[in-house]
């Protein structure tokens, strides 16, 4: 019997997806392994969680995406170590899986900075779990508030507070501003969403600090156009059930914020299983590869997306964002084609970073885009962002069904995911 070398990807997001429709054709068998049964386009959650998208919509089976690709077995389990020595792979539900090559694409998970308790009153936006969640509790506060009668109550279920000023909080702020002041407005008659009160916090002296001036403060003024109020230099002293502690970043009196929904958007780490693997790791537990993306004496490992930390080529430091998971995905499978070919005979060419640029939508037809030397705001910068994310969808049914739910509820200013579920 031919023996067909065994490619293992670890996760389904988008380093790893890419990986496998680049090893199409390849004399290879592929076992990608997620613990979801789903690709999830990340950069959407914000609309599923402020009730602008429904869950199908930024979603596809991977069994379906793969279907068409001969040699190709996707299982729904989770990855709890990796014998490296060894060459496999221990997981969950299926026990242990051997394989000749890997490719470690779990992506990260959200960072507390120390504070896990705080996961409790404070989810991240990592999941479609995460996002239902946070829907459920900013929808549920507004309906509390209609039928509450004891004011500072009401004002604490009409306060809303996102923590971390990136790309993640800004998007998140200005659509649950949206959310508030425009599309509920005329849901209610005891109170008026408008009203609400919607805090960003950012610990730094700017949200969006990554990107180039004059951007972020362009980003800051469009949020506040649209009623949030803005707390940078701000840090977080503590977060509790129904309230958030803060703290000048120079000291003073610490605030305390009343809110039925507090949002976590202030940091991320690498995925855990990192840890266990005895390669060296930077800070935030991001594995700290070669210039090919292999993990260090194991050029038969590959580790790609959020979970690598790496300069490229050119000496650049591959950001943590989709575009970079998706090259280096296409990468790791060249790199693996070229050595069935050559039989390993080759070392493989260095990961190069193309920089499409960076960019972040604040609000309805609002946003900010910085790429290749162009500074871009407003709605030119909007429809930009809109069709570079429709692009990156995946499967033409999903593009065409957020076409027109954007499309609509540009036009009508509606928002039809507004169902309550999970309340008993």
């Amino acid at each position: 019997m031919n023996h067909k070398p065994h490619v293992v990807v670890l996760g389904g997001g988008f380093g790893g997806l890419a990986c496998c429709k680049a090893l199409a054709g390849a004399e290879v068998e592929v076992t990608l392994i997620d613990k979801q049964n789903h690709h999830l386009f990340q950069p959407l959650l914000y609309q599923v969680a402020t009730a602008g998208l429904s869950m199908p919509e930024i979603a596809q089976p991977l069994r379906s995406i793969l279907r068409p690709h001969e040699g190709f077995t996707v299982l729904m389990d989770e990855a709890t170590g990796i014998d490296l020595a060894a060459r496999r792979v221990e997981l969950r539900g299926q026990g242990a899986l051997a394989y000749d090559f890997l490719v470690i694409a779990l992506g990260a998970v959200t960072s507390y900075f120390g504070h896990p308790e705080w996961a409790a009153h404070a989810p991240g936006l990592k999941s479609l779990e995460d996002a239902a969640r946070i829907r459920r509790e900013a929808l549920l506060a507004f309906e509390h508030a209609e039928t509450c009668t004891d004011p500072e109550e009401r004002r604490r279920l009409m306060t809303l507070v996102v923590i971390g000023g990136g790309p993640t909080g800004v998007e998140m702020a200005g659509a649950l501003a949206e959310l508030a002041k425009v599309v509920l407005k005329r849901d209610f008659r005891r109170i008026n969403p408008a009203q609400a009160r919607i805090l960003l916090v950012e610990a730094s002296a700017k949200i969006l600090d990554k990107f180039d001036d004059p951007l972020p403060e362009k980003a800051r003024r469009q949020l506040e156009a649209l009623g949030v109020e803005v707390k940078t230099s701000t840090r977080v002293q503590d977060i509790r059930a129904g309230e958030v502690h803060l703290q000048a970043v120079g000291g003073g009196a610490t605030e305390v914020i009343p809110a039925a929904c507090i949002v976590w958007g202030a940091g991320v780490m690498a995925h855990p299983i990192t840890r266990t693997l005895g390669v060296p790791l930077d800070r935030a537990g991001r594995i700290q590869v070669e210039p090919d993306c292999t993990l260090p004496g194991h050029p038969e490992v590959f580790a790609i997306g959020d979970i690598c930390a790496l300069k490229d080529a050119n000496g650049v430091q591959v950001p943590g964002v989709s575009p970079a998971a998706l090259q280096m995905g296409a990468h790791a499978a060249a790199c693996i084609r070229d050595d069935l070919m050559h039989a390993g005979a080759l070392p493989h060419p260095p990961f190069t970073y193309w920089d499409k640029g960076s960019m972040a939508t604040i609000g309805r037809s609002a946003a900010i885009t910085q790429v290749a030397g162009w500074k871009l705001s407003g709605f030119v910068a909007w429809v930009l962002w809109l069709f570079v994310h429709l692009v990156f969808l995946i499967g033409f049914r999903n593009r065409l069904a957020v076409l027109l739910q954007w499309a609509y509820a540009y036009l009508r200013y509606k928002r039809g995911a507004r169902i309550i579920t999970g309340t008993s």
